[in-house]
């Protein structure tokens, strides 16, 4: 590699890193002063919630002992710098170590938004495949089922999977098990919404690269519809699609609230869930700085991606 490019490597990296910062920096500032916004008092939430019946002196040595009674500004610094040390504390309401929580939880969490995000980009690839070769009407069916897709809740296409293959059908648990059966009705209802956006992403790129000169040419010198596709178009209408699968993949985090909910599933997605309802600070502050981590990870691996295919990217 060349000197310049040594410099622009650098440079890119740089530039990650003090993003990745800053928003870690964002993501606590404002978790710390929303979580302060929930109607109750943080000190009963460390000892067992507004049923406890903890008596006032133990509620006021409580707050000496977690710094709440120091003024919020104070609380906010110290916290900040708990954070800098890479210390996430102890959680109120589960009475351990943040870190090793969310190092528990998060292989399953990742797993199942990787293998989503897997899983939409086949539905986009193989729905734009059909757009593309198929005509007309392929081309309007497939549009009026990615704009289904991608308004679709999660919630009700969870409790749809599960009536149907489940209820109905009994081919697949409607519980997370622990095997692989058990992943495939979470999977497919995160990932349908977001096949839904890059499927339109991606045929409409196709749709443009297919009247370039170069598939003209291609054609020209007999290239048939399948060949066509694999080895000009496609990596062409792929790049606004790597470009989105950042932002895909935080979609996917977010989703798995809910997902892991209904599915009875162990994650980031159900510990954020009872953490907020508890106002368990500590714990609702870590799950969202390793998402937000994941998130600043995924993105960068998108844009070397883009890059990889792209040769503008690379000489950029």
């Amino acid at each position: 590699m060349r000197p310049g490019r040594w410099r622009r490597a650098g440079r890119w990296l740089v530039g990650r890193l003090l993003g990745a910062l800053f928003v870690l920096w964002a993501v606590a500032t404002l978790i710390f002063f929303a979580i302060r916004l929930v109607p109750g008092d943080p000190a009963e939430a460390i000892l067992g919630g507004p049923g406890s019946q903890a008596s006032a002196e133990a509620l006021e040595s409580v707050r000496r002992q977690y710094g709440l009674d120091q003024p919020l500004f104070v609380q906010y610094l110290a916290q900040l710098g708990r954070l800098a040390t890479g210390d996430l504390g102890t959680s109120y309401s589960l009475r351990t170590d943040v870190g090793r929580l969310l190092l528990d939880q998060l292989p399953g969490t990742i797993g199942l938004a990787l293998l989503a995000l897997v899983v939409a980009w086949s539905i986009a690839i193989a729905t734009a495949w059909w757009a593309t070769l198929g005509g007309r009407i392929a081309s309007a069916v497939s549009s009026g089922l990615e704009v289904v897709a991608s308004a679709v809740p999660h919630f009700w296409l969870a409790s749809l999977l599960i009536l149907v293959f489940s209820t109905r059908l009994g081919l697949l648990p409607p519980v997370s098990t622990g095997t692989p059966a058990g992943l495939v009705l979470p999977v497919v209802t995160l990932a349908i919404p977001v096949a839904g956006f890059l499927g339109q992403v991606t045929r409409d790129s196709l749709l443009d690269a297919a009247a370039t000169p170069f598939a003209l040419s291609a054609r020209a010198r007999g290239e048939g519809p399948s060949g066509l596709f694999v080895r000009h178009l496609l990596r062409h209408a792929a790049l606004p699609g790597l470009a989105l699968s950042g932002w895909a993949f935080g979609s996917l985090l977010s989703g798995a609230v809910v997902v892991e909910s209904v599915f009875a599933r162990p994650g980031l997605g159900r510990t954020l869930l009872g953490a907020v309802t508890l106002r368990d600070i500590p714990l609702v502050t870590g799950v969202a700085l390793v998402s937000a981590l994941a998130y600043v990870v995924v993105v960068a691996l998108g844009d070397l991606a883009e890059r990889a295919v792209d040769p503008r990217g690379r000489a950029a």
